[in-house]
């Protein structure tokens, strides 16, 4: 389908972007090609103007954007009831310029490669009233736990920006690895490499290639030898990083189906063990306003259940020593 000629004023939260990821965000479903060959053939006019990819935009400019080639959307996926009420249970915090969600484990955050539905198209639908959300980070499909979620683009630029370079938001996860963690093993400093199949599926392996990648744990309480529940402090962010390098020192995550011990986790379903045990249970960042915000979300209830059953059966649980 193509469109007429637009003249697209930039709001004052939209400003800041480059001309390029503008378009880009206001034109879905036009090729990228297309948007960088009318910019570089100034069919793209800002104030009147030609104008770079690059060229930041100010509140109030005055973008003129051609005629162009418009895929066809489908359809969103409409959301269930059931789904609506867990959405409408999951906000934990609601503030002017985010909101914070308890993900549950098995929703992807965003729609694609097969997913219909994800966590982003879900809230939008759920809460109409809110014209802009946007992720501000991400969570695995079989992460459960708190995942922050921009009103505005203003916010998500501070939010975002918070976590790049030296982190000024910290995350702090939940997660059962097998075996006996010993309590000096604190900090994994391996380098992580992300390869994608040609399934699309992704996986990550330590290789000296990869990209350095730091994430300390500390012992929570333990299961005798045979599991130890742990607190994963992130200082890098990289993809299933907390669950490589707890593999990597040969202690995989219970449940794990990617990276984990599949004899393990058979022996212990019966314990209630059905996904991955792996929790985002806090986030610590100053606001805007510069007030500390700390936010902390408990284990959903299946995993507590496996925590007791786990205490119960192998009856060794103690104190970190």
């Amino acid at each position: 389908m193509a469109q007429n000629v637009q003249f697209l004023t930039v709001s004052e939260d939209e400003a800041g972007q480059r001309l390029d990821n503008y378009l880009l965000a206001r034109l879905k479903g036009v090729p990228k090609s297309l948007i960088y060959r009318v910019i570089r053939k100034g069919e793209v006019r800002v104030n009147k103007g030609r104008a770079k990819p690059e060229r930041k935009l100010a509140g109030g400019d005055v973008v003129r954007v051609p005629p162009v080639r418009v895929a066809e959307s489908p359809e969103p996926v409409p959301i269930s009831k059931t789904l609506k009420g867990v959405l409408d249970n999951a906000v934990i915090a609601d503030e002017p310029g985010y909101l914070v969600v308890n993900k549950p484990a098995g929703l992807a955050v965003h729609g694609g490669s097969g997913v219909t539905l994800g966590l982003i198209e879900a809230l939008r639908q759920a809460f109409p009233q809110y014209s802009y959300l946007e992720l501000v980070h991400r969570l695995d499909r079989d992460t459960s736990g708190c995942i922050l979620v921009a009103k505005k683009r203003s916010m998500l630029r501070y939010l975002q920006e918070l976590f790049r370079g030296e982190k000024r938001i910290h995350k702090r996860y939940l997660a059962l690895v097998i075996g006996r963690w010993p309590s000096r093993r604190n900090l994994v400093d391996a380098p992580l490499l992300r390869k994608e199949l040609q399934s699309g599926e992704r996986i990550v392996r330590v290789s000296l290639d990869g990209k350095p990648s730091k994430t300390e744990f500390n012992v929570v309480q333990r299961f005798g030898e045979s599991a130890t529940l742990v607190e994963a402090r992130p200082i890098t962010g990289r993809t299933h990083q907390i669950r490589v390098h707890a593999q990597h020192q040969g202690h995989p995550l219970v449940g794990d189906p990617k990276y984990g011990n599949e004899v393990f986790d058979l022996s212990v379903k019966k314990l209630g063990v059905n996904r991955l045990f792996l929790h985002a249970a806090g986030l610590s960042f100053k606001n805007a306003d510069g007030e500390q915000v700390n936010i902390e979300v408990p284990l959903p209830a299946e995993l507590q259940s496996v925590v007791a059953a786990f205490d119960g059966h192998f009856n060794q649980a103690g104190s970190v020593d």
